[in-house]
This record gives structure tokens, sequence and C-alpha cells, in this order.
């Protein structure tokens, strides 16, 4: 693979997290040796979707037809051999663009998420896509589980250009509607929104009985407000600048953000949804896998 492709790839948190299934906790319609529950009795024969050929697949599936015009070999995949069908929606505003000194942008350690999730998805033969977005959806990128489909995500994700403001809460209902196969949804942003916006919207996909994953990414000064002395801020998502002594506004910050979060763990909380605080100077390699050994932990309770 391309050294531009696979820069988002960390050998290392591969390593800690590759014998960890990202399983469902609630039933997902599809199966797949028996590694997710179907909700179905019995087998469905009926044609799902063409995904291009891997070595292994069963030669009696190939599509000829499709091969005699493309010249491609692809295979027929029916409903019985559906899999957990994930969606990877990635917040590409300008404040992931954040980084403190010494740290990584959000929008980085994003990156590392989005793509270690979705080797680690596809690796256990499970399909995911990837939507892009920010005050409206940039990219939308059908889920497949085509190892081939890796590479055609690493490339966007190597893409992203963070510039406008975000509407979390309006493009989560937006894709609620759009996203029509009950699976897993991953959220990987800074939630920088309305807290009431954003868990309605997190709700919707709840309503579509979507099982719900939010990475709540951000920098250790978005969490310490460490600054002194007379500091210019700079204006992210078409706010002005700022120039002001922070230590005046210390207590403040610090309070509205403990009760931010405090409103979404209990919103998730109170939704089942997994709420995940993310601190990008924490290695991602610990967090990740941690993260999946108590999911695991829990689901087999």
């Amino acid at each position: 693979m391309p050294t531009e492709l696979s820069k988002y790839l960390d050998p290392k948190t591969l390593t800690k997290i590759s014998n960890l299934d990202l399983t469902a906790r609630l039933i997902v319609e599809g199966y797949i040796s028996g590694q997710h529950k179907s909700p179905y009795h019995g087998f469905s024969v009926e044609f799902a979707e063409h995904r291009e050929y891997s070595p292994g697949d069963d030669l009696k599936h190939l599509d000829w037809k499709v091969y005699g015009k493309t010249d491609r070999f692809y295979v027929k995949q029916y409903e019985e051999e559906t899999n957990l069908r994930s969606y990877i929606l990635f917040d590409t505003s300008e404040s992931m663009k954040y980084a403190s000194a010494g740290n990584i942008s959000k929008l980085e350690y994003a990156c590392f998420i989005a793509a270690s999730l979705a080797y680690l998805l596809i690796r256990q033969q499970d399909s995911v896509g990837l939507v892009l977005f920010d005050n409206k959806v940039k990219k939308f990128v059908p889920a497949s589980a085509s190892p081939a489909h890796l590479r055609l995500l690493l490339h966007e994700l190597g893409q992203l250009t963070p510039e406008e403001r975000t509407d979390t809460g309006s493009i989560f209902h937006d894709l609620a509607e759009r996203i029509q196969r009950k699976g897993l949804v991953v959220i990987l942003s800074d939630l920088f929104d309305d807290p009431e916006k954003l868990l309605f919207g997190l709700q919707h996909f709840r309503h579509k009985r979507h099982e719900v994953i939010v990475f709540h990414i951000l920098d250790e000064f978005e969490t310490t407000f460490p600054f002194g002395n007379m500091t210019l801020f700079q204006g992210y998502e078409k706010w002005p600048e700022l120039l002001c002594d922070p230590r005046a506004l210390r207590l403040g910050y610090l309070e509205e953000y403990r009760a931010f979060s405090e409103k979404m763990k209990r919103g998730c909380r109170n939704n089942k949804i997994d709420f995940v605080p993310i601190n990008t100077k924490h290695p991602l390699d610990v967090v990740l896998s941690a993260y999946l050994a108590t999911r695991a932990n829990f689901r087999h309770k």
C-alpha cells in the first residue's frame, strides 16, 4: 500500500486492537459465521449487491455478465452473506484543525481512529462507509467490506480540508434518514455545537435502531484552559479573533466545559449510546484498545 494511503495505519495501534472484534451489542441485520445475531428466521437468498472478487471467494457467485461488460471480477452478495454495516461520521469543520504545542490536531487524531476502525471492521469481514461533513455532507462513501475499499477510505482521509462551521445536529437528522439498514454509527467530532441539537440528532439514530458510538475528540488545552497573560485567540468557524486576559475567563470556561461534557455523557447514557472522551495527548493505541476491551467485556456480561 502506498505510503500516502497507509500513514494513518499505525502498526502499534493495529497490533493492540487486532484481536479485539468491534462486535455490535445490538441485533443487526445480516449474518456472518455466527459473529452477529440475525433478526431473521432462516436464511434469505435475495440478491443484495455486488462487490469486487477477493481471493477465497466462492467462484459460483461470480457474475459473468458483469465481467463481460467491465472485464473485472465481481461476486453477487446475498442477504445471508451481508454482515454488520457500519458508517464512520467524520466532522471536518474548521475547529478540528486545532492543535496545542506538541500535540497533533484533532483532525489528524480522528483520521488515525477512522483508519484503525475501518481496518478492523474490514478485517473481520464487516462493511464500513465514510461520511465527511461540516455544515453539510461533503462526501458520502457507501459501505463495503472489500479489502480494496480500505484504500479508498484512506485516500479520502488524506484529502481533508477543514474550512467551514459545523451543523452537527441537522446533519445527524439527515444521515439518520439516509442510512437505511440499521447497523453501527461511529461519530468522530469535537462536538462544537448546541448540546440539545446534538442529543436530538443522536436520538434520531437510535430511533432508527442504529447502535451509536461517539468519540468526543478534544485537545488538552481545550479541557484545561492553561493560558496565562494577554492572549490573542484565533477565531475558527467564522468567529472573530479575541484578545483578552484568559485568567479572567478560566473558571467560567471550565465550568461551561464541565457542564457541556456532563450533559453529553448523561444524554448518551440515557439513550444507550457509547460516549468516549478522547484527549489528543494520549496515545491512540492505549485509548482505542482500552475502549474496545471494555466494550467486549460489557457485551459478554
